[in-house]
């Protein structure tokens, strides 16, 4: 290995390190509590050496809420699972909800980060880092949609208000069990599936939705001024 990829895994190596002391510190601490000197002090590093690959505590904020969803995954390639490929697009759509229940027990630390603390900054703020994920619910839109065209769904089902509704139901059940509020001997999994049963069967039965208009996080919001500008 020569000095130039030496010094590259050396830079990736603290790299890393910041950023897992700094996931562990925003969830146990809290996003606004933390401070870089002290993620400094975690690994053992001056805070201008951290600047040196990040230049705030927001932006790491930002490396981390992109490793997150990355880790949570693409809806679109639900369909390319051996095991749904030929079920019903509704069995689908029922996949990449659980998939958002699982990753909240495969990775608490940054489903916190990104779901659970409210200090953190808009991801709307890096607007363009983040368009995969607003591609990635227009996917979970269109498979929806699918399950319309298919007459699984009533075609009177506005799409979007469906989604925001699946996600508040699962996410839910993800806060309570990470928060410890479940009762003595509830199950996590059997709630999250209760949850996702009943709100597909009451989609599939033609209830009413009530809400409509806000139908994305309001962390991926763009800005007013932003928006004006684009």
């Amino acid at each position: 290995m020569g000095i130039k990829e030496r010094q590259e895994r050396d830079r990736e190596a603290v790299g890393r390190s910041i950023l897992d002391a700094a996931r562990e510190l925003f969830v146990a601490e809290g996003f606004q509590n933390v401070s870089i000197r002290k993620i400094a002090e975690r690994i053992e590093y001056s805070p201008a050496a951290i600047y040196g690959y990040f230049p705030s505590k927001d932006d790491i904020f930002f490396a981390l809420a992109e490793e997150g969803l990355r880790l949570l995954g693409d809806p679109s390639t639900v369909g390319l699972n051996p095991q749904l490929k030929e079920t019903a697009p509704l069995e689908r759509v029922r996949a990449v909800f659980w998939r958002l229940y699982e990753f909240s027990r495969e990775q608490p630390q940054y489903f916190a980060l990104i779901f659970v603390d409210r200090s953190v900054p808009r991801i709307s703020r890096e607007y363009e880092r983040f368009a995969f994920a607003r591609d990635r619910k227009q996917h979970i839109i269109a498979a929806l949609q699918a399950c319309v065209d298919a007459g699984e769904l009533p075609k009177t089902l506005d799409t979007a208000v469906a989604m925001r509704t699946l996600m508040v139901g699962v996410l839910g059940v993800a806060v309570l069990h990470l928060s410890d509020r479940l009762g003595p001997g509830e199950d996590p999994d059997l709630l999250a599936a209760d949850v996702l049963n009943l709100t597909l069967a009451g989609l599939r039965s033609g209830v009413v939705l009530q809400s409509s208009g806000l139908v994305e996080c309001p962390l991926e919001i763009q800005p007013v001024a932003d928006a004006q500008a684009s």
